[in-house]
């Protein structure tokens, strides 16, 4: 066992204090010895032991090593853990930049013959604004062109945080190309930035605004419904405008910015809904959790494909950020939606 026994005028103190765990004493014994090199002149080396004649101070190499082979071991790992954090941190302000093309067929035996194979392009969260540069906004309104939609779907928070960012940003999203037409919905902080401002420029831009509202998209003799419900938690929702037309075996999509608002569907002519909202978690552990959710239902609406009991939605983790611009394992994404029958 390893120990420090002091001495005092021969007097040994380990019957009083009983034996004392050296590393524990370390910086004590270390300090004496100091004193006692300093103002000793009777040093002997003897058995690998350092020992001096007056209060004698008995220090066993072994331990010296055992605690130097113990501090190397936790000074590496100290190292690898601040290489990591820094490596982490730095990747963090990185992901909100590498933007990815999501592929996702929705097959239903609703869709037209004539819908067969359309591209639908899905985005939402876009958040123009300190964070997310009119630059960059025209790259990915040259993105979606690139990718060649037939539909372009859009979820809401087109703008961060500043009502002057309204005007550029639906500027740069009228040049959005798509033969059968540009719709959208509102979320919750184009509410925050004064949400009609934010409709008229949606129209000015070519998109027609679907908030509590609907319309039937025809081609080669079939047609499908797109409609969409005010936000969550600033506007109402009625999906009457939907359905009230629509027959089961028609193909439906919905446009709500908040995924909860799918708990609220309980009939069947909804096929699929279409939000953002929770940005993936936007920063997570390795994409599997998140910490945060804005969603009263936890991890359920947090990313992807969920089915409920009436319809199914996907949710898609946006383009832009809210907060810090940071994404940890949740990269922003361009969400392209065939459709098979």
């Amino acid at each position: 066992m390893s120990f420090l026994v002091i001495s005092l005028r021969g007097i040994p103190l380990t019957k009083s204090l009983g034996i004392i765990n050296f590393h524990r004493n370390l910086f004590i014994c270390c300090g004496i010895n100091f004193i006692l090199r300093m103002y000793s002149k009777n040093i002997c080396h003897k058995n690998r032991k350092i020992c001096y004649n007056w209060n004698v101070v008995v220090v066993f190499e072994r331990d010296i090593m055992v605690f130097a082979n113990i501090f190397k071991k936790i000074s590496r790992i100290l190292l690898l853990l601040f290489i990591s954090c820094t490596l982490i941190s730095g990747y963090m302000f990185l992901e909100p930049y590498w933007l990815t093309v999501k592929n996702v067929k929705i097959k239903d035996r609703d869709i037209p013959d004539s819908f067969n194979g359309k591209k639908i392009v899905f985005v939402s969260d876009i958040h123009h604004g300190d964070h997310f540069s009119r630059e960059r906004l025209s790259k990915l309104v040259e993105r979606i062109n690139s990718l060649g939609p037939d539909i372009i779907l859009l979820g809401g928070d087109f703008i961060g945080k500043g009502s002057h960012y309204i005007k550029p940003c639906f500027e740069e999203l009228k040049k959005l190309e798509a033969p059968l037409g540009k719709y959208g919905v509102l979320g919750n902080h184009d509410y925050y930035r004064r949400g009609e401002i934010v409709r008229e420029n949606m129209r000015k831009a070519g998109i027609t605004v679907l908030d509590n509202d609907a319309c039937w998209i025809v081609y080669g003799g079939g047609r499908i419904k797109v409609g969409g419900v005010g936000d969550y938690y600033h506007s109402n929702q009625q999906l009457e405008p939907t359905i009230e037309d629509a027959r089961e075996e028609d193909f439906v999509i919905l446009l709500s910015h908040n995924p909860d608002y799918a708990e609220k569907i309980r009939n069947y002519k909804v096929d699929i809904v279409l939000s953002g909202h929770t940005h993936g978690g936007q920063v997570t552990f390795f994409g599997l959790w998140a910490p945060y959710i804005p969603s009263g239902y936890g991890q359920k609406y947090r990313y992807g494909m969920v089915e409920t009991e009436y319809t199914k939605v996907y949710v898609t983790s946006g383009v832009g950020c809210t907060g810090y611009p940071v994404r940890l394992f949740a990269r922003p994404e361009i969400c392209v939606m065939e459709l098979v029958n």
